[in-house]
């Protein structure tokens, strides 16, 4: 097979082609990435396709603007990437979509056929084993080595993509195959058939016996079940069973931050674990009760415990449960059926649903909703007795300034950290944060996808000043699609949160401390307006810019603290 790049003038369909065709034949309309020499062939494919090309600067944040568009858009983004440097670039982005359950269908390229399998020629960007770097982190990993298996091995890695639990997965097609002339006809009929889970039926009908004989049910949503759309299950799961519901960082908006069962999401809060393990029966849907969901694994539960979990590694992972292996939405629709026509026949016998002996709220005991009230009562004199005024101000000031249908996408920042637990979404699917692997410099790539997704609603990107060295380069990316990202930069001169936490373990900090540029400045070299703003005119000049047209940045330069930790005195 020849590796010379075809003249326009004598242009044939190659592998390339079959790679665009075969995304399109899937639904795919736009497609993130950074071109390379050995992925040529597809790019310049293209040319010839109705697809639309987003293209950043670093690999990293194009992975993690597939990531963001995956999560905005419930689909799959394919991210398009050369060999060598350039795919093993897009791991750290990867590693978030893993963690995150984004549907990322990355497609690099690889050295000629000669070289692979430790062929050992010396070709540019060798690996000896280039998709073994990526088997640890993706769902699967997939390769083409002729043009006619292009198609199915795109099908393939997206149904894997789109399959319960959603993630990233791997493609790689060497160069030769990607030039080499097509022998077969434009790829129209590709289907990909998706993988559901549904749940077992006599798990159900246990899990429901165990909610509805609790006297004290409360429920755990994490971000399963946002990724599986299930927030109107949860919420019909909630009010019929009068449950409380706690949101993990990754489920928030799964549940509606001021309704009257909203324990909301103080996760990292004494008061909030003790509550969790006092209930007798504790549904989990769609987390694994990690290090974070768990306050650091100082959550013991004292009741039962039902999971609801699509990956099934993370089933009864760290506490035991009744385990229910299913996608979040079919489980917890099956519970709403089935608790309803349990409801049903009490009402037929004569007595009112909830009012038994085994129903919520029964006997001395308060409601559920004066219980979430008093929790979250205590949380937050907890935090008043700490001195943040400033730290609360500012998450107050962003809220506000930011539209009620508006997304925001945050890096790992102390105001992140801070918005994770006490930040209200406002509407479902509208928070994006790097929690999950917790990797720096995801906030603003992970705008610009979400803004590509949907770019008549403005984007907010919120990133410390260590964080955003990180993607300064895709300010160009920025003015080049007029993409309406406002980029928040809270500059405090260096790494805050490992700052503070160094000070707390060694008394003092190293390493953390750093020169940055004059954002402002920077910015306007790129063509993107920008400001420096105060805590007290923050809520002003972010509203302003949030409403201008195209992307803007406004820095604030402050130096907040995070709230005392309680896990530490478990």
């Amino acid at each position: 097979m020849s590796t010379t790049t075809p003249t326009p003038t004598q242009h044939r369909r190659n592998g390339g082609d079959l790679v665009v065709e075969s995304l399109a034949a899937l639904g795919a309309d736009t497609v993130f990435g950074l071109p390379g020499q050995h992925a040529l062939g597809v790019f310049d494919a293209l040319r010839r396709s109705a697809l639309r090309y987003v293209g950043l600067r670093v690999e990293n944040n194009a992975g993690f603007a597939a990531d963001a568009y995956a999560r905005t858009t419930h689909g799959v983004a394919p991210l398009l990437v050369s060999t060598g440097p350039g795919a093993l670039m897009t791991l750290a982005a990867l590693q978030e979509a893993a963690a995150g359950s984004a549907a990322v269908l990355a497609i690099g390229s690889q050295v000629p056929l000669a070289g692979i399998g430790g062929g050992r020629h010396g070709y540019l960007h060798e690996l000896t084993d280039q998709s073994a770097s990526f088997r640890g982190v993706v769902k699967s990993v997939h390769t083409a080595r002729t043009a006619s298996q292009i198609p199915s091995a795109v099908a393939a890695a997206w149904e894997s993509a789109l399959s319960a639990p959603h993630g990233p997965v791997w493609l790689e097609i060497p160069q030769d195959v990607l030039l080499a002339e097509a022998d077969v006809p434009p790829v129209a009929g590709l289907e990909a058939r998706p993988q559901e889970l549904p749940p077992r039926p006599e798990l159900i009908a246990a899990a429901a016996d165990r909610l509805t004989e609790a006297r004290r049910p409360v429920i755990l949503a994490g971000g399963g079940v946002v990724r599986a759309g299930a927030e109107a299950e949860l919420l019909a799961l909630a009010e019929q069973l009068r449950a409380p519901v706690a949101t993990t960082f990754g489920g928030k908006g799964a549940f509606p931050w001021e309704h009257p069962l909203s324990l909301q999401s103080w996760m990292e809060d004494r008061y909030t674990t003790a509550f969790l393990e006092d209930a007798d029966t504790l549904l989990v849907v769609g987390s694994g009760l990690g290090e974070l969901s768990s306050n650091y694994h100082t959550f013991r539960p004292l009741g039962r415990v039902v999971q609801i979990e699509a990956d099934l590694g993370k089933l009864e992972s760290n506490h035991a449960a009744l385990g229910i292996h299913a996608d979040a939405r079919a489980a917890l629709a099956a519970l709403v059926k089935e608790v309803g026509e349990r409801e049903a026949g009490l009402t037929e016998d004569g007595e009112a649903p909830g009012s038994g002996a085994a129903g919520p709220g029964s006997g001395d005991a308060p409601s559920p909703e004066a219980a979430v009230s008093d929790l979250l009562a205590r949380v937050r004199d907890r935090i008043a007795g700490q001195q943040l005024d400033l730290e609360q101000q500012v998450l107050a000031s962003v809220r506000d300034a930011l539209p009620d249908g508006a997304v925001s996408c945050w890096d790992m920042t102390i105001l992140a950290y801070w918005a994770w637990s006490a930040f209200d979404p406002r509407r479902t699917n509208a928070l994006h944060s790097a929690q999950g692997a917790g990797g720096l410099g995801y906030g603003f790539p992970a705008a610009l996808g979400v803004a590509v997704a949907d770019p008549a609603r403005p984007v907010l990107a919120v990133s410390g000043d260590g964080g955003a060295m990180y993607s300064i380069a895709e300010l160009a990316t920025a003015r080049q699609y007029d993409l309406p990202v406002t980029w928040l930069i809270v500059d405090d001169g260096g790494y805050g949160i490992l700052r503070e936490y160094m000070t707390d373990a060694f008394g003092a900090a190293t390493a953390t401390e750093l020169t940055r540029p004059d954002f402002v400045a920077l910015a306007e070299s790129f063509g993107v307006p920008a400001l420096r703003t105060t805590p007290e005119q923050l809520r002003t000049d972010l509203a302003a810019a949030l409403a201008a047209p195209g992307p803007s940045v406004v820095v604030l330069p402050a130096h907040l603290r995070m709230f005392a930790p309680t896990h530490l005195d478990s």
